[in-house]
């Protein structure tokens, strides 16, 4: 059943309406247990779109399978997905930074707050992101690590190629996750892929995972793919390459490649000159997790992360 979950009147006779489609068994007994599929929350980030259709799709083809309630909400920034843009359009503002929100702020911060309020009370919230315009990301899942021994079960068990644990102080405080974990409702961030595109392998590999969590979770009880556990990623793990200087940037390696210390990840070139401004080269063994996608460099700027340890094995 499809619910707006927060409208709100704008200029010009228009309206923002956030919706969600409600998926539960046709008699409920009270003590069914509750998942939310939380995407769109940047206008740019489109595999969450195709995420949400594929479980909706899923489920309504095989429906007297589920026995628990699915809450799937497509869209946290309708007018932000319109414009393709992060933000939210006219204010500027970053919705990931607001939550819990406030009934009495402005378009967003009111906005974030009815749909932390209708969250609320869920046994799991997934928040769904792909990466932005910039960095490759490998499929992933996100987890804060205050909390984190109650995350690590249902996070391992969507079977993607890595966990990565940050720690506290190093998450958004207003971010729908932290938020929801401040008040015992637990939610994690799965990310994956670059901005602007369906990468339908990544997706279709996170559904999968998806409903491998509902199935332990009792939502779900139809046949599952068999899940290969996650990889758990600490801070330790990642090591970060940064250009120390500008122009394009052509890499040499893939996402998932396996490299060695010195081996070469890629170049900045300069355009005008036809020169090699720096050589990009890793700092250690490992697999290649996050690349930079977009070619324009400035000094500073991200190039690559590796996964070092076991991951290389």
């Amino acid at each position: 059943m499809i619910e707006t979950v927060v409208s709100v009147d704008l200029m010009v006779e228009e309206e923002i309406k956030i919706k969600k489609n409600r998926l539960a068994p046709d008699f409920l007994h009270g003590d069914e247990k509750r998942i939310c599929i939380v995407s769109g929350m940047y206008g740019d980030e489109l595999q969450g779109q195709y995420i949400c259709y594929q479980i909706i799709k899923r489920i309504k083809s095989d429906f007297d399978k589920l026995t628990g309630i699915v809450d799937v909400y497509p869209s946290l920034n309708p007018m932000g997905l319109d414009s393709r843009t992060r933000e939210i359009p006219g204010s500027g503002m970053d919705m990931n930074v607001i939550f819990p929100g406030s009934k009495s702020g402005a378009l967003g911060e009111y906005t974030a707050s009815c749909v932390f309020d209708d969250i609320k009370g869920a046994d799991l919230c997934v928040d769904v992101h792909s990466s932005n315009l910039y960095i490759h990301e490998i499929p992933q899942v996100r987890i804060n690590s205050n909390g984190a021994d109650e995350l690590l079960d249902y996070a391992g068990k969507i079977g993607l190629d890595m966990v990565w644990v940050h720690p506290s102080t190093s998450v958004l405080n207003g971010s729908l996750a932290y938020a929801l974990n401040n008040v015992g409702v637990k939610a994690m961030v799965v990310e994956s892929g670059v901005a602007y595109r369906i990468d339908q392998k990544y997706c279709n590999k996170i559904v999968d995972g998806l409903f491998a969590v509902m199935k332990d979770m009792g939502i779900w009880s139809g046949r599952v793919p068999e899940i290969n556990p996650s990889r758990i990623v600490y801070d330790k793990d990642i090591s970060y390459i940064n250009a120390e200087s500008s122009g394009i940037f052509i890499p040499e390696v893939s996402i998932f490649d396996r490299v060695g210390k010195g081996d070469t990840i890629g170049t900045i070139v300069n355009v005008i000159t036809g020169s090699v401004e720096e050589i990009i080269t890793a700092e250690n063994d490992g697999i290649i997790c996050s690349l930079r996608d977009y070619p324009v460099i400035e000094e500073g700027s991200l190039i690559a992360r590796i996964l070092g340890g076991e991951a290389d094995e």
